[in-house]
C-alpha cells in the first residue's frame, strides 16, 4: 500500500509547464527576475510569460490573459498587484491549473481570504503570498527571484524567511552543496510546513529535509507530518527565537519555566527531528546523518598523529556529553604491536607525528577489528616527514569500505587540500576542525535519542485507574463557586485521586485557635501555611512556618502570620490555614512536577529541581503528553538533578519508577480533566522510599484548555480496542502499537508467499527493522491499523489479521489494505476487519475509502463487492491492478 501524497503538491514542486504572470522587461522588477530565472534554469517544459503590455519577452511570445495561453499551466507564478490576485486565481482554477506561487506582497487579510476562497473551489494549492518562490534543480526549475540558481542534490530546504533562503543558497553554492527543492513559504496562507513535510517524506529525490522555522500555526498538523517524515528520513530544524525578548510574569513556577522555546524543543524531540543552533550546523547535521544514521555507537574513538589535536578533541567532547571510548585489552595488545612504545596508550590514540603511511593503515586495521571503535574520528596534522596526500592515498580505500564508522579532519589549509579531496572523493565525511567533528557526533547522538522518543506511542491512561468520580467532584465544586485556583487541600486531594502520594493536610478557619486544635490531631511537629486565593507563592509572602511543636507554638505562629500578612498583603483575603505533618526524609531531593498549556502546542509537562529557588536554578525539562515509562525517564534524564537522584556519597538512589509514575499520572490528568489549565507540585520529594507531594497548586479554566483534543501528539487510542468472539474463540481487535513488531514479524513471515504478493504487489523479501517500524509505528492522527490478536494461543499471543487505513491530509480519501493469516482465509475475519475500517472512517469524517487490488485476487474483490465497493481500471496503474472505492456513510 502506497502512502497517499498531499493533493496537487506535485504540480507545485515538479510541474511540467509554467506560466509567469507579471513577467516584465523592466530592470529591477520582480516579474523580470522571476521570468529570466525560469529561462536560465534550464526548465524543459512549456513556459509562457503573461503581460498584456508586451508582444514578446526574451524571444518568447507573451500572452495577455489566462484565456489566451496555448496550454494549461501546471504551475502559475503570480507577480501582479494584490487587488487582482483573487480573480486571477479563480481564472486559473477554472482553466485547470492546480498550483500557484504568489510572489506578490502586501495582500490585506480580506484579499488573502478572497484568494483562498477562489483556490479552494478548484483545490488549487497556493504558496505564499510574499515569498521568494521555489527551486527544483533536478528539473531545472527556478520559479523564484533568488540571485542564483541551485545545484542539484538530495537536500530539501523549506524556509519561512526568504532572506535566509537566499543567504543559505549563496553559501551552499560556494560549498558545492546541492538541493532537491528549495521552498520559500512566505505568509503560508495555504501550503505550510505540514504539507511540504508530507510531500517530501515520499519524494525520491530528497534524502534529508532541512527547515528554517519562525512560527508554527497548525501544531497538530505539523507534528503529525513531522513524525511521519522523521520515520523515513532525517528532518533537521533551525528555529529562530531561542532567547525571549523578556520573561512574562507567570502565576506558577511552571508557567515561568515552560517558555515558548523550551516547548518547541520538546515538540522537535517528540517528533524525532533534530534541532540545531546555526545555519552551518544545519548542513553539518545533514551530512553526518546521511552517512551515519545507522551507526549506533554511543562512544567515540579518536586516532591522531598529534597530542595537541587529541587534547582539542577531548576538550570539545566533555561539555557536549560525548564519551571517549576506552580501548579494551585486545585492542591495546594490537596497538602495542604496531605502534612505537611512546604512543599515548589510551584514547585519543596518538600514533606520533613521524608516523609513515603504513602505521596509519596498521592502526586503522586494528581499530576496525575492535568493537569499541564503532565510531572513529581520524584527525591528521600535516608534517614535513610524510606528505598528507600519501597518507590519504593509503588510508582512503580502507576507510571507504567502512565509511559509516569514520569522521575525518585534515587540519590545515593548502598543504592538506589534496588529502582532504581524496577523502571526499571516497565518500568519507570530513570536517574543518576537531571541534566541528565532535559537534557532529554529538548531533548524531541527540538525533538517535529523539528517534527513540518518536517510536513511543503511549496511551492517555496511566497504569493505575484514578478515582475519576472524586476528581470530578473537586473540579466541579471549584468551578461552581467561580474559583480559579484550588486551595492546597483540594489540590492535594486531586493528586491523591490520581495515585500521587501526598502529605495528609487539614484545612481550618483563619483562627489561631483552630490551627492549634488541628495540630493536636497530628502526631509530632507540623507545618502551618496560609490559605488565600490571593497568595499563591506562600513562602515569598511569609505564609509558611515549619517544624512547629505543640499547640502553643502553632497558635503563636498563626497569630504572627496573620499580623505579618496584614502588614505586607493587606488586600489579600485569608480564608484559613492548612496544617500538615512535618515530614522528615533526610535523603529526599526537592523536585518540581508541573503542567502548563502552551499557546501553540497545548498541554505540556515540566520536571526539574524544585524548592523556593526553582526559577533561579533553572534546572528543568519539558515534554509533551502523553507519557509512558520510557518518555518519563527520558524527561528526568534531561535535567541536572537526575544525577543527584542516581545517588551519591551516603545517599541511596531515589525510586525512579515512583517518580515516573507520578509524571505519567499528571499526564493522564491533563487528558482526563480538560479544565486543568496549570499545575505545580513543588516540592515533590523523592528518595529511596518513593515520592510524596508536600505542596501543590492547580489552576482551573471553564474554557477547557487541556484534554486529549488539545494534545499535539494523539495518544494511543486504546478506547478503540474491543473483544471479539469468533468461531468460538475469544479474540481482541485493537489498534497496532510499536511493541507489536515481533508479533507482526511472525505474522508476515508465516504468511504464504502468494498472500504476501497479493498484499504488497511484489515478491516477498527479508523484513528489516525499518520495514516493520513503518507498519507498527504509526501516527494515529492520520493512520490506523487494526490487528486481531489471539492472546490465548498455545504458543503465546499471535496476530491473526490486520487492516490498515491511511487518510490523505485533507481527509477526503483513505487508502486501505487488509491481510488475514493464510490458514484463516475465507472464514469471515477479513470482513470483520473491513467493517472496522468502514466504521472508523465514518467516525473520522472521511469521505471515501479507496484501494488497489490485483485482478486475480478474487476473494478480496468478492468481499469488496459485497461491501458496496466499485472497481475499475486505473490508467495510472498496470493493467493487472484494479482501483476500488466506496463512499463512506457519515456516522450518525
Amino acid at each position: 500500500m502506497r502512502r497517499m501524497t498531499q493533493r496537487h503538491l506535485d504540480r507545485l514542486l515538479t510541474p511540467q509547464s509554467v506560466a509567469v504572470f507579471g513577467a516584465s522587461d523592466k530592470p529591477g522588477r520582480v516579474g523580470t527576475t522571476v521570468w529570466r530565472n525560469l529561462l536560465a534554469g534550464g526548465f524543459k517544459g512549456p513556459a509562457a510569460p503573461v503581460n498584456p503590455r508586451l508582444q514578446a519577452l526574451d524571444g518568447v511570445r507573451c500572452f495577455a490573459a489566462v484565456a489566451e495561453l496555448p496550454f494549461t499551466p501546471d504551475l502559475a507564478v503570480l507577480c501582479t498587484p494584490p487587488d487582482g490576485i483573487a480573480a486571477l486565481v479563480a481564472q486559473l482554477g477554472a482553466r485547470g491549473t492546480r498550483a500557484a506561487i504568489i510572489v506578490t506582497a502586501g495582500l490585506t487579510p480580506q484579499q488573502k481570504q478572497a484568494v483562498l476562497d477562489a483556490a479552494r473551489t478548484h483545490t488549487l494549492r497556493l504558496l505564499g503570498p510574499n515569498c521568494i518562490g521555489l527551486l527544483s534543480p533536478h528539473i531545472g526549475l527556478n520559479a523564484s527571484f533568488t540571485q542564483a540558481s541551485a545545484l542539484p542534490g538530495e537536500l530539501a530546504l523549506v524556509s519561512q524567511s526568504g532572506a535566509l533562503l537566499t543567504a543559505l543558497l549563496d553559501w551552499a553554492n560556494a560549498e558545492r552543496i546541492g538541493f532537491s527543492h528549495l521552498v520559500s513559504l512566505g505568509e503560508h496562507v495555504d501550503v505550510d510546513f505540514g504539507d511540504l513535510l508530507d510531500h517530501l517524506a515520499t519524494d525520491r529525490n530528497t534524502r534529508a529535509i532541512l527547515l528554517y522555522i519562525e512560527s508554527i500555526t497548525s501544531p497538530r498538523k505539523f507534528m503529525s507530518a513531522a513524525r511521519a517524515a522523521a520515520r523515513v528520513k532525517p528532518v533537521i530544524v533551525v528555529k529562530a527565537g531561542r532567547v525571549p525578548a523578556g520573561m512574562k510574569a507567570a502565576a506558577s513556577h511552571t508557567g515561568a519555566l515552560a517558555g515558548e522555546d523550551i516547548v518547541f524543543d520538546a515538540a522537535i524531540r517528540r517528533a524525532g527531528m533534530l534541532r540545531v543552533d546555526t545555519l552551518k550546523d544545519l548542513f553539518i547535521a545533514a551530512q553526518t546523518l546521511a552517512r551515519f544514521r545507522d551507526n549506533r555507537s554511543g562512544e567515540l574513538m579518536v586516532m591522531t598523529n598529534g597530542g595537541g589535536a587529541g587534547v582539542m578533541v577531548a576538550d570539545a567532547a566533555s561539555p557536549l556529553g560525548v564519551t571517549l571510548a576506552r580501548p579494551g585489552e585486545a585492542l591495546m595488545q594490537r596497538l602495542n604491536a604496531v605502534l612505537p612504545s611512546s604512543w599515548s596508550h589510551g584514547n585519543p590514540i596518538d600514533i606520533i607525528g613521524d608516523a609513515p603511511a603504513q602505521r596509519y593503515v596498521d592502526t586503522l586495521k586494528a581499530l576496525f577489528d575492535a568493537p569499541e571503535a564503532g565510531a572513529l574520528l581520524f584527525v591528521h596534522a600535516p608534517t614535513a616527514i610524510v606528505p598528507s596526500e600519501e597518507i590519504a592515498r593509503a588510508c582512503a580505500p580502507l576507510i571507504a569500505a567502512r565509511r559509516g564508522r569514520v569522521l575525518s579532519c585534515w587540519l590545515g589549509g593548502d598543504t592538506v587540500a589534496p588529502a582532504r579531496r581524496l577523502f571526499e572523493e571516497a565518500g568519507i565525511a570530513g570536517y574543518e576542525t576537531p571541534e566541528e567533528a565532535v559537534r557532529a557526533f554529538s548531533l548524531m547522538q541527540t538525533y538517535r535519542r529523539n528517534q527513540v522518543t518518536l517510536r513511543q506511542t503511549p496511551a492517555a491512561s496511566a497504569n493505575c485507574a484514578p478515582d475519576m468520580a472524586g476528581a470530578r467532584r473537586i473540579i466541579d465544586a471549584a468551578l461552581a463557586t467561580g474559583r480559579e485556583w484550588l486551595d492546597e487541600v483540594a489540590a492535594k486531594e486531586l493528586l491523591a485521586a490520581y495515585g500521587i502520594p501526598v502529605v495528609a493536610t487539614l484545612k481550618v478557619a483563619a483562627s489561631p485557635q483552630a490551627a492549634a486544635e488541628a495540630a493536636r490531631r497530628i502526631d509530632g511537629p507540623v507545618v502551618l501555611k496560609v490559605v488565600s486565593p490571593a497568595i499563591l507563592h506562600k513562602s515569598d509572602a511569609g505564609g509558611v512556618r515549619l517544624d512547629l511543636r505543640g499547640e502553643d507554638a502553632v497558635r503563636a505562629a498563626a497569630q504572627d502570620m496573620l499580623a505579618h500578612l496584614h502588614d505586607v498583603r493587606p488586600e489579600a483575603h485569608v480564608e484559613g490555614f492548612s496544617v500538615q505533618a512535618m515530614v522528615r526524609r533526610p535523603h529526599a531531593q526537592e523536585l518540581i512536577v508541573g503542567a502548563h498549556v502552551d499557546p501553540i502546542f497545548g498541554p505540556v509537562l515540566l520536571f526539574g529541581q524544585g524548592g523556593t529557588a526553582v526559577e533561579v536554578l533553572g534546572d528543568r525539562a519539558v515534554a509533551l503528553p502523553p507519557l509512558n515509562r520510557v518518555l518519563a525517564r527520558e524527561l528526568i534524564d534531561r535535567t541536572r538533578v537526575a544525577r543527584l537522584l542516581a545517588g551519591y556519597r551516603d545517599r541511596p538512589p531515589a525510586r525512579i519508577d515512583a517518580l515516573c509514575d507520578a509524571l505519567i499520572a499528571v499526564a493522564q490528568m491533563l487528558a482526563d480533566l480538560p479544565e486543568v489549565a496549570e499545575l505545580d507540585i513543588n516540592p515533590l520529594w523523592a528518595d529511596e522510599d518513593g515520592v510524596i507531594a508536600l505542596d501543590a497548586r492547580v489552576r482551573l479554566s471553564a474554557s477547557k484548555p487541556s484534554g486529549m483534543a488539545h494534545f499535539a501528539v494523539r495518544p494511543y487510542p486504546g478506547e478503540l480496542a474491543r473483544a471479539l468472539h469468533w468461531r468460538g474463540r475469544p479474540l481482541l481487535m485493537r489498534p497496532i502499537r510499536p511493541e507489536d513488531e515481533a508479533l507482526h514479524r511472525a505474522f508476515l513471515e508465516g504468511a504464504d508467499p502468494e498472500d504476501l504478493r497479493m498484499r504488497f504487489f511484489q515478491a516477498p523479501h527479508v523484513l528489516t527493522h525499518d520495514d516493520l517500524a513503518r507498519l507498527t509505528q504509526i501516527d494515529y492522527e492520520r493512520e490506523m491499523a487494526f490487528i486481531v490478536v489471539d492472546e490465548q494461543a498455545p504458543g503465546g499471543p499471535c496476530t491473526l489479521g490486520v487492516a490498515r487505513l491511511v487518510r490523505d491530509p485533507d481527509n477526503i480519501d483513505a487508502e486501505f489494505a487488509v491481510m488475514v493469516r493464510s490458514d484463516l482465509k475465507g472464514q469471515g475475519l477479513g470482513r470483520l476487519l473491513m467493517q472496522a475500517l468502514l466504521d472508523y472512517a465514518a467516525a473520522r469524517g472521511t469521505q471515501r475509502i479507496v484501494g488497489y487490488v490485483l485482478r486475480e485476487n478474487r476473494g478480496m474483490l468478492g468481499l469488496l463487492k459485497h461491501l458496496g465497493f466499485d472497481s475499475h481500471a486505473d490508467l495510472d496503474q498496470p493493467s493487472e491492478v484494479l482501483f476500488v472505492s466506496r463512499k463512506v456513510q457519515a456516522a450518525a
